[in-house]
């Protein structure tokens, strides 16, 4: 796999795939770049990374230019904790306030406007700003995090007993659809893919072998956690609990109807077919 570009996004949610290779305790002939979700999908689409692990809007956006990496995905069955809004008042009292958006996502950005439009029926103003609660919540009524970002300042409203509200978008979506939440999936450039398909199917294999051996060295992942990110161990322990990782069948379920509602809102151009690698099309 000599010269291939690797995308890892650099949150907690990732690192069990990511511990191992950063370990060395699997061989890979790769360059590992890390990034937030909309940097690493930025970097792809411009021919600077092979593969990565790409915001699942995204993948709607440029599937004619991606092949979906099998069996691995970022997900999880209503409560992730790693995607929040937090507001100065409840989220139905929200209607006709502004929303500061996380420059750092994308796939959250649609399914919070999926859920305003669709769920809770409201109509709010937006504006895309770094994600910085603080600094948000001084120009908004509420602010919308991801990652690292949402659970450090899920942490830091209850260690200062601030009395903003937080909904985790997991549970609503939940609660709206009765399906889980495909946050991520890993993808493969399908230029890249068309020229070097041993290559596609080594690594594709290797980031699912990575993946069970980060969670064989649990101990030491959750040590690497704790440091990275600042955040107590049982928090951490109860992430790595709800997130799952496998694109089977009720994952592409789900990821469809996320995108039949971006597509019934206006934000993907049309409807969209799932191009798994090593699929008949």
């Amino acid at each position: 796999m000599s010269g291939i570009r690797l995308g890892q996004v650099d949150y907690l949610n990732c690192l069990p795939v990511y511990h191992p290779l950063e370990e060395g305790l699997l061989p890979l002939e790769a360059e590992l770049v890390k990034g937030p979700p909309t940097t690493l999908n930025r970097l792809l689409l411009s021919d600077l990374l092979d593969v990565t692990p790409m915001s699942s809007i995204e993948y709607a956006r440029n599937s004619d230019r991606c092949i979906i990496l099998p069996d691995l995905c970022i997900s999880a069955d209503g409560r992730v904790e790693s995607i929040l809004l937090i507001s100065k008042v409840p989220v139905t009292e929200l209607d006709g306030k502004k929303i500061c958006l996380t420059s750092s996502s994308a796939t959250s950005v649609v399914l919070l406007k999926i859920l305003f439009e669709h769920y809770y029926n409201l109509d709010v103003e937006y504006e895309t700003v770094p994600p910085d609660l603080e600094r948000m919540l001084e120009k908004a009524d509420g602010a919308l995090l991801i990652g690292d970002d949402a659970m450090q300042a899920h942490q830091f409203v209850k260690e200062r007993n601030c009395f903003y509200k937080v909904t985790d978008l997991g549970e609503v979506w939940k609660q709206f659809t009765g399906g889980k939440m495909v946050y991520a999936l890993w993808v493969v450039r399908k230029a890249y893919a068309d020229q070097n398909a041993k290559t596609v199917d080594l690594i594709s294999k290797t980031l699912v072998d990575a993946l069970k051996i980060g969670f064989i060295q649990y101990p030491s992942l959750l040590a690497k956690a704790q440091l990275r990110s600042g955040l107590p161990l049982s928090v951490i322990e109860d992430y790595f609990q709800i997130m799952q990782y496998e694109f089977g069948e009720e994952s592409r379920k789900a990821l469809l109807t996320f995108y039949d509602y971006a597509y019934k809102s206006g934000l993907i151009d049309e409807r969209v077919s799932l191009h798994v690698w090593g699929e008949a099309k």
